[in-house]
C-alpha cells in the first residue's frame, strides 16, 4: 500500500465511519456527533466505493476519481458519501474548486455519520478559507465548533483570518479573545490578530498593551520588541520607547539600520548623545549602517551634541567631502570655532563658500570671528562687512563693525 495519506486515513472507508473522541455537551445530553450514528453505502455503491479506494490506496488517484463518478447512488446518504470522498479526492489533485463544490454537497445533505459529517466540515471549511472565499468559511467553521462540541483555538485563529480579510476588527477582536480564553499555552498568532486588529483601528494605546502581554510571553521574539519600542514612540511614549529600544538593542534584537537609527536618535535627545555616537560609530563599522554622506551627517550631529568637538569636526569634514557639501563644511568650521580652533574652522569656512552655502553670511560672519581670534583684524573686517550684507546675519555682523575697528586702532592696524 503506497500513499495513505492523512486525507485518506480521515476517509477510514470501513464503510461504517471511524471514531473520535469528543467531549460531551453535559451527562443529560449528548452532543450532535455523538447522537448522528455511522451508516454503510447501500450494496450497489459500495463495490465502487470500495474499488476506488483501493484505487487510491494504490496511488492511482485519477482511476480512483473515474470509478467515483460512475456511481449511480440510489439515495441521498450514497451520494453524500461519495460526494465526500470526490472532494478529499480532488483536494489531494490540487484541484480546490472542484473539491469544493462536492464537499459543499456533502456538508449541505447533513446526512453522514457523525465523525464523516465532522471531518468534512471542517475540510470543507479549510478550503474555503484556502480559496479565498472568507465570508463563507465562517458559518462553516462556527457549524464544526457546533457539531462536535469542540472549541478550537486554531479554528478561531482561521475565523479571525476570515474576518481579518474583510476587515471587520471587531469581529477579528472577538475571536481572539474566544480562542485565547480557552487555550493551555498562550497563542502568539491570536495575540497577533488582535494587535493587527487595535492597529487598522488607530487604537494604538490598545495595541500597546497587547504587546506589553507578548514580550514577556515571547521573549526570544526580536520583532515584538521592536514593535513595542514602535508603538511607544507613536503613543508618545518616548522614556518607555527608548528603554525598550534599549533593552532589546542589549539583547541583540535590533538588527537593521532603522532600528539602530531610532535607538541613536532617543539616546541623543533623551540626554546620551555620546553613547549614541558609540553605538552608532559601532554599527558603522561594522557595515550594518552604510556608510555615506547622510550617516556620517548623523553620527558628527551626535559628537556635536556630547561635545566631542574633535571628533565631531572630524566627521563633519569626511561627510562634507563626499558631494562637497557647503552646509557641512560650514558645521564643520563652527565645531572647529567652538573648539578654539581657529586656523582650521577658516579652511573649513573658506571651504563653505567655495562649495556654495544658501547664506554666505552665515561663514562670513564665522570667519569674521575666526580671524578676530586670531588678532587678524583687516581679514577680520572684511568678511563682518561681507556677512552685514546678508540678510540672516546683518544684525550681528554690523554689531562687530565698531568692535573690530577700536580693536584695529589699539593695534596700530591698518584697516
Amino acid at each position: 500500500m503506497s500513499k495513505v495519506t492523512s486525507i485518506a486515513a480521515a476517509l477510514m472507508l470501513c464503510l461504517g465511519g471511524s471514531l473520535v473522541i469528543v467531549p460531551a455537551v453535559s451527562a443529560a445530553e449528548k452532543c450532535p456527533i455523538e447522537q448522528r450514528k455511522s451508516k454503510a453505502v447501500g450494496q450497489s455503491a459500495a463495490k465502487k466505493v470500495q474499488k476506488s479506494f483501493k484505487a487510491y490506496t494504490e496511488g492511482n488517484i485519477d482511476e480512483a476519481i473515474a470509478i467515483l463518478l460512475e456511481v449511480n447512488a440510489k439515495n441521498s446518504f450514497d451520494k453524500a458519501y461519495v460526494a465526500r470522498m470526490l472532494g478529499n479526492f480532488y483536494a489531494e489533485k490540487g484541484q480546490m474548486k472542484t473539491a469544493v463544490k462536492y464537499l459543499k454537497a456533502a456538508v449541505e445533505s447533513n446526512i453522514l455519520g457523525g465523525v464523516d459529517h465532522a471531518q468534512t466540515l471542517r475540510l470543507y471549511a479549510d478550503l474555503l478559507i484556502q480559496e479565498k472565499n472568507f465570508k463563507e468559511s465562517i458559518p462553516a467553521y462556527y457549524s464544526w465548533m457546533e457539531f462536535t462540541c469542540k472549541e478550537d483555538a486554531g479554528v478561531y485563529r482561521r475565523i479571525g483570518i476570515a474576518y481579518s480579510e474583510q476587515k471587520q476588527w471587531d469581529k477579528v477582536l472577538e475571536v481572539a479573545d474566544k480562542g485565547l480564553g480557552i487555550v493551555d499555552k498562550p497563542d502568539k498568532g491570536l495575540y497577533q490578530m488582535k494587535l493587527t486588529a487595535y492597529f487598522n483601528q488607530k487604537k494604538y494605546k490598545e495595541a500597546v498593551k497587547v504587546l506589553e502581554t507578548m514580550v514577556p510571553l515571547f521573549q526570544d521574539d526580536k520583532r515584538l520588541w521592536v514593535q513595542l519600542a514602535q508603538f511607544y514612540l507613536m503613543t508618545e511614549e518616548f522614556t518607555k520607547s527608548l528603554a525598550t529600544y534599549d533593552l532589546a538593542y542589549m539583547n541583540g534584537f535590533l538588527e537593521t539600520p532603522g532600528n539602530i537609527q531610532r535607538l541613536t536618535q532617543l539616546l541623543a535627545q533623551n540626554g546620551s548623545p555620546y553613547r549614541a555616537a558609540q553605538i552608532y560609530a559601532k554599527h558603522l563599522k561594522s557595515g550594518l549602517v552604510k556608510e555615506d554622506q547622510k550617516t556620517l551627517a548623523i553620527l558628527a550631529g551626535f559628537y556635536h551634541n556630547s561635545k566631542e568637538f574633535k571628533e565631531a569636526a572630524a566627521t563633519y569634514g569626511k561627510a562634507a567631502a563626499i558631494n562637497n557639501d557647503g552646509k557641512l563644511y560650514l558645521r564643520q568650521g563652527r565645531v572647529l570655532s567652538l573648539d578654539g580652533k581657529s586656523k582650521p574652522a577658516i579652511a573649513a569656512l573658506k571651504k563653505a563658500l567655495d562649495a556654495g552655502v544658501k547664506n554666505p553670511g552665515e561663514a562670513q560672519f564665522e570667519l569674521a570671528l575666526s580671524y578676530l581670534n586670531l588678532k587678524q583684524y583687516k581679514s577680520a573686517y572684511k568678511y563682518a562687512n561681507l556677512a552685514a550684507k546678508d540678510k540672516k546675519t546683518a544684525r550681528a555682523a554690523k554689531s562687530y563693525l565698531s568692535y573690530i575697528k577700536e580693536k584695529a586702532r589699539v593695534h596700530n592696524v591698518t584697516l
